[in-house]
């Protein structure tokens, strides 16, 4: 079945974090980045990276396209030191598409949910060919104008009153508020994103003639209490993973696995008795009234329905 792990993270200079590192990491290739003055090197293999792309938006400068000059801009906008610099997707694709149809898939995705709406995409497709095909990406939060010039993140703004008026507060001063410049950042997106990201997976499979579907639920918002989800391995345990050396990480995994596969089976296995005892009643209620009860055989009639 498609793996349903979607991940969203914010790469926050207070947390220690360099977009250009990120962006370096993701291409398995060095960068400069001018905020840091260094190189930013990616402790990870360039042989993983089947495809790249600097999504643009109409209104974005052509040199953007180099993601070196498009992250060395963003942090030479971002002045703050605690700065949240981009927002980071990890999206696992469906095994049962091929390369260009999965590439299809997410291009068209990135450019609905994203590019579309004035951001920036840096896409990355990444397939080591051990049956985990997925993308990262680092989508920029900051707007830009219709010149490509970045726009402030927030604004200030009067408080008004239900009549228009400004407010005055406690020393006098007129109150004011800070408003997002886009709502990019609202809770809400979380959740859009990944119900269109399970639409638009679920219609790619469907085109391709595939039987399966993926839902973006958790087990406990499908209802499902009885199984036990996966987590998440990380860069490093999944690396080990793929060397042959078992991790504890992996471990769970195999261990959810197992319980999981043997929760199915019980399943279907309580699923068909239900039917054959259903198909018992239904056979009986059918012998219920008996013109001759003396020639009347149970055994005879169950072994008649099996």
């Amino acid at each position: 079945m498609p793996c349903p792990h979607y991940s969203i993270s914010v790469v926050s200079r207070g947390s220690g974090q360099s977009v250009m590192a990120a962006a370096s990491y993701c291409l398995g290739q060095k960068l400069y980045s001018d905020h840091d003055g260094e190189w930013k090197y990616p402790h990870s293999s360039p042989q993983r990276v089947r495809y790249i792309e600097v999504m643009l938006p109409p209104n974005a400068p052509a040199e953007y396209a180099d993601r070196q000059a498009l992250w060395n801009a963003v942090d030479e906008a971002e002045k703050r030191a605690d700065a949240q610099t981009a927002r980071r997707f990890v999206i696992t694709l469906p095994k049962e598409l091929t390369y260009e149809q999965n590439l299809s898939l997410i291009r068209a995705y990135c450019q609905e949910q994203f590019v579309s709406k004035g951001m920036i995409c840096d896409l990355y497709y990444h397939d080591e060919h051990d049956g985990n095909p997925h993308v990262h990406l680092l989508v920029t939060m900051r707007a830009m104008d219709e010149q490509g010039r970045w726009l402030p993140k927030t604004r200030t703004a009067y408080v008004l009153d239900e009549n228009g008026e400004r407010i005055r507060g406690t020393t006098g001063r007129w109150l004011r508020e800070r408003i997002e410049t886009v709502d990019w950042n609202d809770q809400k997106y979380a959740e859009i994103w990944r119900h269109e990201w399970e639409v638009a997976q679920n219609k790619a499979l469907e085109d391709a003639g595939r039987p399966e579907r993926i839902d973006m639920r958790s087990y406990e918002r499908q209802g499902i209490t009885d199984l036990e989800p996966q987590i998440h391995l990380g860069p490093e345990a999944a690396s080990l993973e793929r060397k042959g050396i078992p991790t504890t990480r992996g471990e769970r995994n195999r261990e959810f696995k197992r319980v999981n596969v043997l929760i199915a089976s019980l399943q279907k296995t309580i699923a068909a008795l239900c039917e054959w005892l259903q198909g018992i009643k239904e056979t009986l209620s059918r012998h219920e009234t008996i013109s001759n009860p003396d020639n009347y055989n149970l055994g005879e009639v169950l072994l008649s329905y099996l």
